[in-house]
């Protein structure tokens, strides 16, 4: 044999060598990447959709209590005074109309609801939360709350006459997205959206018709990321108690809180990052009845919603 035959044999013997090694972390590597694509796929495939164009700007979601199946939203900052309850796969039941506040003929700038304890033990109320403020210049945002009722379920229209409360920070006006109902300690907890840090606030759910109060600072939060990307636009916390959420435009963080723990105290540990498909302008996030899941919508006629399951 040539000596060049017998370096010839020897590269072709070193080829195969490295084929037999690369193939099979080829196919492991493809495998795993299409494992991977059909998980994450199946995880990022909407429910459903909103199914009425009047729900354009839908900014908030928050499980019924009395009603099951039924799951409330909102508009964004320019509708009237309503907001609306719909079944997960986005058609329309009822739509509930309630009056603004009389020294602005209406709510401004809704950016989030819930729904939770009030003052009567044993009935539920759902908050909506007039609390957005682009410019930081408003003198008080304005929670309402009003008694929930068995044919929010049912009939197509609905009227309510709820009661509001004007909320003010200690340290200035500030813009926000995420208000939650905090039913262990019956508290109202705003989280604000914009800058570095997040400032987090709470006053008690027992308060008198159009009262204006100043919140209670507890804490700042950091989240990693860019702006505006990393700013705060949803939240909720279980029905229970047990669990908490707040996303970003583009991140849901996830806590468990502790027995006798104060929400704003369990927000202060690293969050668990949860599965989230990144939406056209997400603002919207509630957990089911259980505490078992959680959905997400956003802006925009016919939005796609999103099933999640909540870590045990």
């Amino acid at each position: 044999m040539k000596r060049t035959d017998v370096i010839n044999a020897y590269k072709e013997m070193s080829r195969r060598r490295k084929l037999n090694i690369l193939i099979p972390i080829v196919v492991l590597m493809f495998i795993g990447a299409y494992a991977k694509h059909r998980l994450i796929d199946r995880k990022k495939q909407a429910e459903s959709n909103l199914q009425d164009k009047v729900m354009d700007e839908t900014s908030g979601i928050a499980a019924s209590t009395l009603n099951k199946g039924i799951y409330y939203v909102h508009n964004d900052s320019g509708d009237t005074s309503r907001f609306f309850a719909i079944t997960p796969d986005g058609k329309l039941h009822t739509t509930i109309y309630y009056k603004g506040h009389k020294q602005h003929l209406g709510a401004i700038d809704v950016e989030d609801i819930d729904v939770g304890p009030g003052p009567i033990p044993g009935k539920s109320y759902v908050y909506v939360g007039d609390i957005g403020d682009n410019g930081a210049d408003r003198k008080f945002i304005t929670v309402y709350r009003a008694e929930e009722k068995k044919n929010w379920g049912r009939d197509s229209l609905a009227n309510t006459v709820p009661v509001p409360i004007n909320l003010k920070y200690p340290d200035g006006a500030k813009d926000a997205e995420t208000m939650m109902i905090d039913p262990i300690e019956k508290l109202i907890y705003i989280v604000t959206k914009r800058y570095d840090t997040v400032g987090v606030y709470t006053y008690p759910l027992k308060y008198r018709n159009d009262d204006t109060v100043t919140m209670t600072f507890r804490t700042k939060l950091y989240f990693k990321g860019i702006k505006p990307f990393k700013w705060i636009t949803a939240g909720d916390i279980s029905k229970d108690g047990s669990k908490i959420l707040l996303k970003s435009y583009e991140k849901v963080y996830y806590w468990q809180r502790q027995p006798n723990e104060p929400a704003w105290r369990a927000m202060q540990r690293p969050p668990r990052e949860l599965p989230y498909k990144q939406e056209k302008q997400g603002e919207a996030i509630g957990f089911t009845p259980d505490g078992k899941g959680y959905y997400t919508t956003s802006e925009g006629v016919f939005a796609p919603i999103y099933y999640y399951q909540t870590p045990n």
